[in-house]
């Protein structure tokens, strides 16, 4: 089964990406949002995600694996939760603003659906997003 794009959001102030390098594998429960919730259910070991900075940042900085999905959250057996471990940080942050500004990233999730804190990245997107970090 091919691998599958991702993008996952926290408040650095909350976990960070460099709480993540530093831990080497997180338990990314606490979702509360039914599509949010899905996604995590879908994800399948070697999945992919950027790491989203969010509220302060505002930019994806690195990426992770689905290093073990299925889970539940400990909190409340009702919803879902993976762990992450990240793969690598990238070149650069790639800011929201330069997300809104590119017409090739015009319908992604990050943008069009962005009080999801789980969202779906096109292999396109996935893509172009890493062409970004690089420039």
């Amino acid at each position: 089964m091919p691998v599958q794009y991702w993008l996952i959001k926290s408040e650095p102030a909350a976990y960070s990406w460099e709480d993540l390098q530093k831990d080497g594998e997180t338990l990314w429960d606490g979702v509360r949002n039914h599509r949010a919730a899905n996604n995590l259910r879908t994800m399948k070991k070697g999945d992919r995600a950027f790491f989203y900075h969010s509220v302060t940042g505002k930019e994806i900085v690195g990426i992770a694996e689905v290093s073990e999905p299925g889970l539940t959250d400990p909190k409340d057996s009702n919803w879902a939760a993976v762990k992450f471990k990240p793969v690598r940080t990238l070149e650069r942050p790639v800011t929201l603003a330069e997300i809104k500004a590119d017409p090739k990233l015009e319908g992604i999730e990050l943008v069009r659906l962005s009080r999801l804190s789980v969202a779906e990245i096109t292999s396109g997107e996935w893509d172009r997003v890493q062409e970004l970090a690089k420039s």
